[in-house]
């Protein structure tokens, strides 16, 4: 009865899942499905405390508590420009629980195999589970043990070093060790030839050693990939820590987990190919940490950085028929969202054609700003994505650019030895005139210098966005 149940519910919170991130596709929908995925969480946590093997109650639900409560607070206190950090941060702890649950089989293998029948009989939870496979069935979970503790410790370590990176406490630049990439594919060498060590009987001193060389492949491997590809490496360790969850799912015989950790696996895969190809990057290329890319010397970037204050910016709009937005990290790092919502509100209502222009990869995270404009309260039929508007730009008479540096560098076409080299961008210098909300000339996360702060028709509004905005908009008619 109690497995009937848990199968049932396991079922329904897969189904819920399912909605869930289909729902997520969709701005109108997004809300309805977070609910869907809340709901399907609890069902799940629910339906495992009561199940097969359930027990020590007062501890599970003392951790339910505290990891509540924890979550809670972290929720409250990050900002959105936060998010992408937190993410990576969510990431490492799936990965880091991977290891744990895989140590953790494995220990409990081990007083399987040296019970006697009537122990074995008489086995409850995991170690029944464990004492009714076959050597055939053993053998393929050692398997899944060891794939499941590898990846958990690349995401481990990789999302850690994603963290350091998104935060600021990490340089964004690309590092490697000497050797760069044939050092990763060393230690990934070795850790395949561990795993026929542990099939063999090599026991706990090779799990350890695949998993040290593991945390060396998450660190050199994120550490390899510079700034401008951060929000690909994101949805690549969302990716990674759910192939870690179902590599554990098979070890613990648990079918929810198999079907979430595959859900979260390929979505996040399919989500790192879209934005590669968004970017014009090879997908396998920054999954190994940036392999290949361009090599040789960057052109120069001439001329010089035009200021210009509030009221030109404003006379510009106020004469303006046709703007566009273009917002970046910048708008997210300033909260400037509900600014530009006022800003938007008053160019319409004195009847000029405003729209959003959103980049793939804008911001550091997916989605990114479209989450801040959502909760700004800007309209959703103005925000276009890159390919809906891009040729729009010839004929748009104001271009505003907040906080934005690699999505609008015309490098990417101009220069085949940028970093962003054949990367596709919105086109903005090719309006008649485009104003950048920036904080100063530096050449922002990434370090790529941008040509467009330098062209004839770009003017650069230098300040905090907010504080920019908030001076512009008792200016605008």
């Amino acid at each position: 009865m109690e497995f009937g149940f848990t199968t049932a519910a396991y079922v329904v919170a897969a189904v819920l899942f399912i909605l869930s991130l289909g729902g997520l596709s969709g701005q109108e929908s997004a809300k309805r499905a977070v609910w869907y995925g809340i709901a399907g969480m609890a069902l799940a946590v629910f339906a495992t405390l009561i199940g097969p093997g359930s027990g020590l109650w007062w501890l599970s639900i003392l951790l339910i508590i505290a990891g509540g409560a924890i979550g809670f607070v972290v929720a409250k206190r990050v900002q959105m420009t936060e998010m992408p950090q937190l993410v990576a941060a969510m990431h490492s702890l799936v990965g880091l629980a991977a290891v744990f649950v895989g140590y953790n089989a494995h220990i409990e293998l081990g007083h399987v195999m040296t019970m006697s029948e009537e122990e074995r009989y008489a086995a409850e939870g995991f170690a029944a589970l464990l004492a009714k496979k076959s050597g055939v069935e053993i053998g393929i979970l050692r398997v899944e043990l060891f794939l499941g503790v590898f990846i958990g410790a690349v995401t481990f370590t990789g999302s850690v070093i994603a963290f350091g990176k998104l935060a600021g406490k990490v340089t964004s630049a690309a590092k490697k060790l000497p050797g760069g990439h044939i050092l990763n594919a060393t230690a990934a060498g070795v850790s395949l030839i561990l795993l026929f060590v542990y099939l063999a009987g090599g026991g706990l001193w090779a799990l350890i050693l695949m998993t040290l060389l593991a945390f060396f492949i998450g660190y050199h491997l994120i550490m390899g990939i510079g700034g401008a590809d951060m929000p690909v490496v994101v949805s690549m360790l969302n990716s990674y820590s759910g192939w870690a969850a179902a590599a554990i799912g098979f070890s613990l015989g648990n079918d929810l987990l198999i079907v979430v950790g595959a859900l979260v696996g390929s979505s996040g895969a399919i989500l790192s190919y879209i934005m590669c190809k968004a970017m014009n990057r090879s997908f396998v290329s920054v999954i190994l940490g940036g392999f290949g890319g361009p090599a040789g010397e960057q052109m120069a970037v001439e001329g010089e950085m035009i200021a210009i204050e509030a009221d030109g910016v404003a006379s510009a709009l106020n004469e303006a028929d046709s703007v566009i937005i273009i917002p970046g990290y910048g708008m997210a790092v300033a909260q400037a969202q509900n600014a530009v919502s006022e800003l938007t509100k008053k160019l319409r209502a004195a009847g000029k054609e405003v729209r959003f222009a959103i980049h793939p990869v804008a911001g550091r995270l997916p989605g990114h700003m479209n989450v801040l404009l959502a909760e700004a309260k800007v309209p959703y039929d103005i925000v276009m994505e890159m390919d809906e508007i891009n040729d729009d730009f010839p004929e748009t008479d104001v271009v505003i650019v907040i906080g934005s540096n690699d999505i609008v560098n015309p490098a990417a076409q101009d220069d085949p030895n940028s970093p962003i080299a054949g990367m596709p961008v919105l086109e903005c210098w090719k309006a008649k005139q485009v104003f950048v909300s920036k904080r100063g000339q530096g050449t922002g996360y990434s370090g790529i210098e941008n040509p467009l702060f330098f062209k004839d028709n770009t003017r650069m509004f230098y300040g905090d966005a907010k504080a920019s905005l908030d001076k512009l908009l008792p200016m605008i008619d």
